[in-house]
């Protein structure tokens, strides 16, 4: 199944974009602490105004890119402006510094998100939306893998300071930029930019009923998905050295980046909600081990599963946004559904650090287990499968 040149060319950047960015994120802690001098409380400032800015802006991002009725602006704008503050961070001598560039950093993902998602569904046909959402995560997952073992080679065979990875690290994010110049074309008459641009009420009504009952069905998931950190300090608390906990983090994005390439092909076969209802479902197994499983070696495999879940859900909710909404609002339904994902995942984890620090771990991962129950019941009980005798729609050329 061949995809759209433009789809294949954003999962090139999303990989060199996910290179630059795993060669700086996961030693950014020990920067913080080792180099600068910062305690947890400034990295916990740094990481929760940055992914607040994130979520703003992407539904900010969503809204524009509509308005403007335009797409590779706000791609090549976010690009650039993250490609040039995040290797930036190498030259940082106090923490305030890392907090302005990675509020550029997220300022540039917030930008790019909303309407890149839009454009992939503008390029690509109806049936084929899952698979190509799909090779776009696992294209983003193999830079995750790739990134934190390249930044540990220049560490441990060169001799390289932290800066100097991270100033290298602007070495693949000038690389995004020339694929994006040279190889991404936004579609011809993708949808007609409306002159008048109705107020925000208009383009809320015109989403549809189906759409805003997903994003609650999201939202409710998402409270009960807290940060992945919790995950690693539950394998640290098993008795698994921080050694085998990198590898195990590398280990989990090759199985997400396989994962979501096939899940994306499901989706299109037998349907975005069935595939989102046995993605959570998955995850509220994995939860539940989480919670009851005390075995290193069960934690670990269990671990590793987790990456499914990724890939069963992450190309078929992108794709059934696309299906939902009318093509001139992609960007603001995308817009939305970012948002919801990623103003909740805040909450969640304040909840989920509350509960283990109050009650203990077994009771964080059932509650977590628990919100992913709900929202799959939603969506099985009173969100419809799309209708298969709705007439096909056809990308205007």
């Amino acid at each position: 199944m061949r995809l759209p040149p433009s789809v294949i060319a954003l999962g090139v950047v999303s990989f060199f974009t996910d290179f630059s960015s795993e060669m700086i994120y996961p030693l950014l802690p020990v920067f913080l602490s080792s180099v600068l001098g910062a305690g947890a409380l400034a990295l916990g400032i740094i990481e929760g105004i940055a992914e607040s800015t994130a979520a703003l802006f992407k539904v900010v991002s969503g809204i524009w890119t509509d308005r403007s009725g335009r797409r590779k602006p706000f791609i090549l704008a976010g690009y650039s402006l993250a490609g040039l503050a995040r290797p930036l961070i190498g030259l940082a001598t106090a923490w305030p510094f890392v907090l302005a560039m990675r509020f550029a950093d997220r300022i540039g993902k917030g930008l790019r998100t909303s309407p890149r998602d839009a454009l992939i569904a503008g390029v690509t046909e109806p049936d084929q939306r899952g698979v190509a959402y799909g090779f776009h995560r696992s294209m983003d997952h193999a830079g995750a893998v790739i990134g934190p073992l390249v930044a540990a080679g220049l560490l441990a065979s060169t001799g390289m300071s932290l800066r100097q990875v991270f100033l290298l690290a602007a070495i693949p994010a000038a690389l995004v930029i020339v694929v994006l110049v040279a190889w991404v074309r936004e579609p011809v008459a993708e949808f007609e930019k409306d002159p008048q641009s109705p107020p925000l009420k208009s383009h809320w009504s015109d989403l549809g009923s189906e759409f805003k009952f997903l994003l609650l069905a999201l939202l409710v998931f998402t409270l009960g998905n807290s940060t992945d950190a919790f995950l690693l300090l539950r394998l640290s608390n098993a008795g698994i050295p921080a050694t085998w906990t990198a590898v195990l983090w590398s280990l989990h994005h090759v199985v997400k980046m396989a994962s979501a390439y096939w899940g994306g092909h499901l989706s299109d076969r037998f349907g975005r909600r069935r595939m989102i209802i046995f993605g959570w479902t998955v995850y509220a197994a994995i939860y539940l081990a989480f919670a009851l499983v005390d075995s290193p070696t069960v934690l670990i495999a269990v671990f590793l599963a987790y990456g499914i879940y990724f890939g069963l859900t992450e190309p078929s909710e992108k794709a059934w946004v696309a299906d939902l909404v009318p093509a001139h609002l992609r960007g603001t339904a995308f817009g939305y559904y970012n948002g919801v994902i990623g103003l909740g995942a805040l909450p969640a984890s304040l909840i989920f650090g509350f509960l283990w620090q109050t009650w203990g771990v077994t009771s964080a991962f059932l509650t977590g287990a628990g919100f992913a129950a709900v929202a799959s019941a939603l969506l099985l009980v009173f969100l419809r499968p799309p209708d298969p005798r709705r007439p096909k729609e056809s990308l205007r050329r």
